[in-house]
């Protein structure tokens, strides 16, 4: 495990917890007890699901530049290097990231340490996406993770199986961004009526999928909630005349967050043995926005890789695109998606974040929770 993730882990926990259960932390996040990671959601952590299907929503070349030079397919990635995934996997000790779900002959060893099954252009409504062509709705994600327990049953029985899934893994969701960026434009949500049934549908639903998941085994489950979508570049060329963030993006936004945050709440109460955690991507992205300074950014407002439009929201990324030769200096690599260096910001807040971030606790807290499990197990 990188030393610098190491001492910045400890670092963190060393004034509120004993020295034992110090150890304890460091034992867990070794390279001999990384969580299991199931990852599920859009292109924010799509790690080339979509290259194996029929879409037009791939992350082609030039996205994935600083990721890998010799990638037979590209790096599958909508951003120029790792998505905030991969910083965590590797943060966490891994030597290889989680493997996409559509990737062949996946050996079962690696498919016991987790799997990614996300699908850049996908939402929590089926029909969501359907613009790009193929995609993997998160109904159909949820799927494909049951057959994956299913081999893990197979492979190493039903007891082990659970104890995985139950104390030994981490359950990442990052969906919803694509329901309202394409709601904003089939829908009429700046319509109260219009919006309290979108919001209906969508957290229905979505508490419907979540339960599914905890059905499956699943317990300790990390959940996003929507960015501040008036401040990307895509919003930002939609409403040229508007100086700033565009209200009409972050209006409804603010209202399914608040939502969501009461319902992981009201099913880590209900479902016995459950953790949802509320993870504050809006904040974050908020917070990068405002001290842009402070973390090394000197331009917030345009994309790195941009083909069209005064901010480069136009159109996404693509072969016939401009690329801006300083990176780690943008906060946006391309209309919708963050840079590298914004990744790494956003994973050291879902790691060690306070509770501005993260509710009821961080990734950390989390891992500290299954050594216990384990340890008590052992």
């Amino acid at each position: 495990m990188d030393h610098t993730w190491n001492m910045f882990f400890v670092c963190q926990v060393k004034s509120r917890i004993s020295a034992p259960v110090i150890l304890l932390l460091f034992d867990v996040v070794s390279a001999k007890k990384i969580p299991a990671i199931f990852v599920f959601g859009d292109s924010m952590v799509d790690a080339g699901n979509n290259n194996y299907i029929k879409t037009l929503a791939k992350a082609t070349f030039p996205n994935g530049i600083d990721f890998c030079n010799s990638c037979p397919s590209g790096s599958g990635r909508f951003t120029n290097g790792r998505t905030v995934i991969d910083i965590i996997e590797q943060g966490l000790g891994a030597k290889d990231f989680r493997p996409p779900y559509l990737a062949p002959n996946t050996p079962i060893d690696v498919i016991l340490k987790g799997v990614n099954y996300a699908s850049s252009g996908s939402g929590i409504l089926n029909v969501t996406g359907l613009i790009w062509g193929g995609r993997i709705s998160l109904d159909e994600q949820i799927s494909n993770f049951e057959e994956t327990k299913a081999t893990i049953v197979s492979t190493i029985g039903r007891r082990k199986a659970k104890r995985l899934l139950n104390h030994q893994a981490l359950f990442i969701v990052v969906s919803g961004s694509n329901d309202f960026l394409l709601g904003q434009e089939i829908i009429p949500l700046k319509n109260a009526l219009a919006r309290g049934w979108y919001l209906n549908i969508m957290s229905s639903r979505f508490e419907s999928q979540l339960r599914r998941l905890y059905y499956l085994e699943a317990r300790k489950i990390i959940v996003t909630n929507i960015p501040r979508f008036g401040c990307i570049p895509f919003a930002r060329d939609k409403s040229p005349n508007v100086k700033g963030c565009i209200p009409t993006f972050n209006g409804v936004v603010n209202s399914y967050n608040k939502r969501l945050k009461r319902l992981l709440k009201d099913l880590t109460t209900d479902l016995d043995g459950s953790i949802f955690v509320y993870a504050n991507i809006h904040a974050m992205l908020k917070d990068i926005l405002h001290r842009y300074k402070h973390y090394g950014f000197e331009n917030v407002n345009l994309a790195c890789c941009h083909t069209a439009g005064v901010h480069g929201g136009l159109l996404p990324c693509c072969s016939l695109s401009e690329i801006c030769s300083n990176r780690t200096e943008y906060v946006f690599w391309d209309a919708f998606h963050l840079t590298e260096t914004s990744n790494v910001i956003v994973a050291r807040h879902l790691m060690d974040g306070g509770l501005k971030f993260m509710s009821p606790m961080n990734i950390r807290q989390l891992l500290y929770s299954l050594a216990v499990h384990l340890d008590l197990d052992d």
